[in-house]
C-alpha cells in the first residue's frame, strides 16, 4: 500500500518490524484526541505561534480542513510540502525538520530580542514590474495575507513605494531595481532573494510593455523591445526562480501575465500579441514539466485594464508628438472602461490558491476565449479591421 498509493520506496534500513504497530498507535492517538472534543465541543484558541505544514498530495488529511484556522490561531504560519501522507514521514524527514528548525529559530530569536513573535506569516512572493498597475495591486493583495513581498521594477522609487504600502498593510515589503530583460541580472536577483529571504512560494512575472503596429510597420528594434521584456522577461523569471522552487521540493506557484491578445488576433498588435501568445504557450509547457514537483503555473489573460501601460505604449510609424497624442487617447479609452488592476490582482491570488491554469479576466477576455473555441474563423475575420 505504501508503495502503490503513497509512492514510498521500500528501504531495507527502515525499522519495519514496528512500522505496522506504530501506524496503529498513531490512529489510536487520533481517536484519543478527537473523541473528548466531539463530546464536549467548545471554542479553543491559542496565542502561541503555530506552524502548519500541509501536504499537497495527502490522501487522508485534506488541506481544506485547515481553512479559516486563523480565526483560532492568529499567529499561524502556513507551509506546504509536495508529499503524500506517509512519504513526508518516511522519506522527507529532512525537509520537515528544516521547516521546524527555521520556525523555532525565528521564534527563539524573537523571544531573545524582545521583538514581536512570528505569527500570521504568509507566503514569500516575488513580483516583477510591481512599481504600479497590476504588479502593485498584486503586491498589496498578498500583503493582506501578511506575506513577505519582494518587488522589482526599472523604476526603483516606484518599487520602494509599493514596498512601503505592503508594509503598511501588514506584510513585509522589499524593493529592488531589476531589468527583467537582462538574464544575468535576473539570476543575480534570484540569488539575492534566496540568500536574504529564502526560496519564493509564489512568483508573479508581471513586467510588460505595450506596442501597437502592424507587422510590416513594426521595426526590428521595436520587435526586440517587446520580446525582450514581455517574453524573455518571463523566461528569465521562470528559469531563475522556477529551478529553485522545483529543487526545494515544497511546491509553489508561478504566475505569468499574458493577455487576451494571446488568443485574440489583431493586425494592429502583431508584436504584442505574439509575445503574449508565446507566454501563454510557455506557461502550458512549463506547467506540464513542473507538475511532478508540485509547482503550479497559471497564465493570467486580462483584457482592457486601467493601468499606466497605456501611457508608455509605443506606436509604429508615428512621430514623437503623434505618439504622445495616441497614448493620451488610448489612456482615456482604458480609463472610461474603468476596470481596475485590483480586480486582476484578486484573480491572481485566487489562481494561486486554486491552481487554475488559464485565467481570462474582464468580460471581453472571457468572451474572446469562448468565441475562439466556438468560431475561430470569426476571430480571424475580426482581426482584419482597424479598431485603433
Amino acid at each position: 500500500m505504501l508503495r502503490d498509493l503513497e509512492a514510498v520506496r521500500p528501504r531495507p534500513d527502515h525499522p519495519q518490524r514496528t512500522l505496522r504497530q506504530d501506524a496503529v498507535r498513531g490512529i489510536e492517538l487520533y481517536r484519543a484526541n478527537m473523541r473528548p472534543r466531539l463530546r464536549h465541543p467548545r471554542e479553543r484558541s491559542t496565542q502561541v505561534p503555530v506552524q502548519l505544514i500541509t501536504l499537497r498530495r495527502d490522501h487522508y488529511v485534506s488541506p481544506f480542513l485547515s481553512e479559516g484556522l486563523e480565526r483560532w490561531v492568529p499567529r499561524l504560519t502556513r507551509r506546504e510540502l509536495n508529499a503524500t501522507h506517509w512519504s513526508a514521514l518516511l522519506e522527507q524527514g529532512p525537509a520537515v525538520a528544516a521547516m521546524v528548525r527555521e520556525f523555532t529559530a525565528r521564534t527563539d530569536s524573537a523571544l531573545q530580542t524582545g521583538s514581536e513573535l512570528p505569527g500570521g506569516e504568509g507566503p514569500l512572493v516575488v513580483i516583477t514590474g510591481a512599481g504600479s498597475g497590476i504588479g502593485r495591486a498584486t503586491a498589496l493583495a498578498f500583503a493582506e495575507q501578511r506575506a513577505t513581498v519582494v518587488v522589482c521594477d526599472l523604476d526603483l522609487a516606484a518599487a520602494e513605494r509599493t514596498a512601503e504600502l505592503v508594509t503598511l498593510l501588514g506584510g513585509s515589503g522589499h524593493a529592488h531595481r531589476v531589468d527583467v530583460s537582462d538574464g544575468a541580472g535576473m539570476d543575480a536577483f534570484a540569488q539575492q532573494v534566496a540568500a536574504t529571504h529564502g526560496v519564493p512560494d509564489v512568483l508573479v512575472n508581471n513586467a510588460g510593455v505595450g506596442h501597437s503596429g502592424t507587422f510590416l510597420q513594426t521595426t526590428e528594434k521595436e520587435w526586440q523591445r517587446i520580446l525582450d521584456v514581455n517574453l524573455w522577461g518571463v523566461i528569465h523569471g521562470c528559469r531563475a526562480f522556477g529551478s529553485m522552487m522545483a529543487e526545494r521540493g515544497q511546491g509553489g506557484h508561478i504566475v505569468n501575465l499574458a493577455s487576451a491578445a494571446a488568443y485574440l488576433p489583431s493586425k494592429l498588435l502583431a508584436a504584442y500579441a505574439t509575445s503574449k501568445a508565446a507566454v501563454l504557450m510557455l506557461s502550458d509547457c512549463l506547467r506540464a514539466e513542473l507538475a511532478p514537483t508540485g509547482v503550479g503555473v497559471s497564465a493570467i489573460c486580462p483584457g482592457i485594464v486601467n493601468t499606466n501601460i497605456t501611457r508608455t505604449t509605443t506606436f509604429s510609424g508615428l512621430t514623437g508628438d503623434e505618439q504622445a497624442a495616441r497614448q493620451t487617447k488610448v489612456s482615456k479609452l482604458y480609463a472610461r472602461r474603468g476596470f481596475p488592476p485590483e480586480k486582476v490582482a484578486a484573480e491572481i491570488v485566487r489562481a494561486v490558491r486554486t491552481r487554475q491554469a488559464v485565467v481570462p479576466v474582464t468580460v471581453e477576455a472571457k468572451a474572446a476565449r469562448l468565441l475562439g473555441r466556438l468560431s475561430p474563423g470569426l476571430l480571424r475575420l475580426a482581426a482584419r479591421f482597424d479598431l485603433g
